[in-house]
């Protein structure tokens, strides 16, 4: 099977999952500018996890440009994945509603973990495929941009527990690391 197949389907998947995101953002009830500042936690978590829901679907859209054929595995990779990342709006609206308090923060910071993890094993699946001696492989070598944000991820968690605010600075660090297409897999397609 081609990766077209896959590649429609996680479009999809990723394209509920903004959706979801932005339903969450309810019109404020009255016309004055101060009804505006009290959806700022909840406006400053949908930027937050908008962005990170579009590394990935970019990222994951480069990354699908190396792989020659889907397999079973790689069809339950991509699955996995596109689970822990449909996590994000439940982390994103819970982190936004309670004005990002400690366990809100902590939450957000275990799904970004998880979707890391998840992708990795999705990269992890294709480069298996495809070969350790493939364009993949060479493209995304070490993965230690990958292995840092999983760091500042956790970092994050722990900053929670004293300053929840840390925590998203953290997260918003590792989005700008991430935020210009990665280079490495953007060369083929």
């Amino acid at each position: 099977m081609n990766t077209s197949r896959m590649e429609a389907f996680s479009d999809g998947v990723i394209a509920v999952i903004i959706t979801i995101m932005v339903l969450e953002l309810k019109v404020p009830e009255h016309t004055d500018w101060e009804a505006l500042r009290g959806l700022f936690p909840k406006f400053t978590s949908y930027i937050l996890s908008f962005i990170y829901v579009g590394i990935y679907w970019n990222n994951h859209h480069h990354m699908l440009h190396y792989l020659h054929k889907v397999n079973g595995g790689l069809m339950w990779s991509n699955l996995f994945f596109l689970f822990c990342l449909s996590l994000i709006p439940f982390g994103t609206a819970w982190m936004g509603e309670h004005n990002f308090e400690k366990n809100t923060t902590v939450l957000y910071g275990i799904l970004l973990i998880m979707v890391a993890i998840a992708y990795s094993i999705l990269s992890y699946r294709i480069k298996k495929q495809e070969g350790e001696d493939s364009e993949f492989a060479a493209a995304i070598g070490s993965g230690f941009k990958e292995k840092l944000s999983v760091v500042l991820y956790t970092i994050g968690i722990v900053s929670s527990f004293f300053q929840p605010y840390w925590a998203l600075g953290f997260y918003y660090f590792v989005a700008l690391m991430w935020i210009i297409p990665d280079k490495r897999l953007e060369r083929k397609s």
